[in-house]
């Protein structure tokens, strides 16, 4: 259904190894994102270059950032994971990465629990809000990476990811080309909540920009977790959203 070379080789130019049985398992993906899209809400995107460029290789911007880590090693937790991006193409290319994934919605939990047996990824689902797995025991500060793409704005993202992500971990919020002003409408949240802000990354994705052209396509907004979060977050959902940090 994709173009799994062109795959291989957009990922290289990014710095992510796929190797062609890999790519197979991506293809076989896209097969049964649109199959189940046919009865289950998961994506817009349903055509193969959007499936392609929009979903995986957007997903696998991360894939360097947790190197970084020695992914191998890390547990990520994908908040709001929807159709499983970006946790179940970063699985793919990472082997060993402890993935959790995390919707409110068992349609598609019911879809990713085939999917992740099918492609032989090993991953923990869970059926919560985001907003309320911060207040789990068995959640909270148990990840080194949580994640979240569309979810929400970065004040009201930071409260649903920094409580699951342990002292010396970091949150990464994928967001598009005008996500930088959400940094400083953070600050307040991300110092009450014991982050730290890291650079901001800037990203493009396939096609890649002409020659002179500044184009950014995925903005990644990394915080690192300082200290332990303090026990009064995160708030009741109806707080989070009426007033957020």
């Amino acid at each position: 259904m994709i173009d799994t070379v062109r795959l291989r080789e957009q990922a290289a130019s990014m710095g992510v190894s796929v190797t062609p049985d890999t790519a197979e398992k991506f293809d076989l993906y896209a097969a049964r994102l649109v199959e189940t899209n046919r009865r289950v809400n998961l994506t817009a995107i349903t055509d193969p270059e959007g499936i392609l460029v929009k979903h995986f290789l957007d997903s696998l911007t991360l894939a360097p950032l947790l190197a970084e880590r020695s992914a191998a090693a890390l547990s990520l937790i994908d908040v709001g994971t929807g159709a499983g991006f970006p946790g179940v193409p970063l699985a793919l290319v990472c082997p060993g990465l402890k993935l959790t994934l995390l919707d409110a919605l068992q349609k598609r939990l019911t879809f990713l629990e085939g999917l992740c047996r099918e492609l032989a990824v090993p991953a923990a689902l869970i059926h919560a809000r985001a907003e309320e797995a911060g207040r789990r025991p068995a959640l909270r500060e148990q990840f080194d990476v949580a994640t979240a793409r569309a979810v929400a704005g970065l004040p009201v993202l930071c409260e649903y990811l920094l409580p699951l992500v342990k002292p010396g971990g970091r949150m990464v919020a994928m967001k598009g080309p005008d996500g930088e002003s959400e940094l400083v409408a953070a600050a307040g949240a991300i110092s009450v909540l014991s982050g730290r802000p890291e650079p901001v990354r800037r990203l493009s994705l396939p096609p890649a920009p002409l020659p002179g052209e500044d184009r950014v396509d995925r903005l990644l907004l990394i915080v690192d977790k300082t200290a332990p979060t303090p026990a009064a977050y995160p708030r009741p959902p109806a707080k989070i959203a009426k007033k957020p940090l």
